[in-house]
């Protein structure tokens, strides 16, 4: 399961005829942690993705099921597209 969080940006007032709108999607990639640091050396544990081990919103949200670290741990991937829209 991929979790991603979409952010709407308007780039410009709500009441204008045509306003453009950033779509950025996060997507955490693969663990970073160093498992090794406490005795000088360098070694992750080679999971490839992030997966929440809960829902939304809870605790387990932010931890890993696959390698139980924290999601900060986890290489952050932004993307961004950016929508024109005409609502006239």
């Amino acid at each position: 399961m991929k979790k991603r969080h979409v952010v709407l940006l308007s780039s410009e007032g709500q009441n204008c005829a045509n306003s453009a709108y950033a779509v950025r999607t996060v997507r955490y990639g693969e663990c970073q942690k160093n498992h090794a640091a406490n005795v000088g050396g360098y070694a992750v544990d080679g999971c490839r993705e992030f997966m929440p081990c809960g829902e939304e919103g809870t605790e387990g949200a932010l931890t890993c099921a696959a390698c139980g670290c924290h999601r900060n741990f986890h290489r952050r991937e932004t993307a961004s597209t950016e929508i024109a829209c005409d609502c006239s």
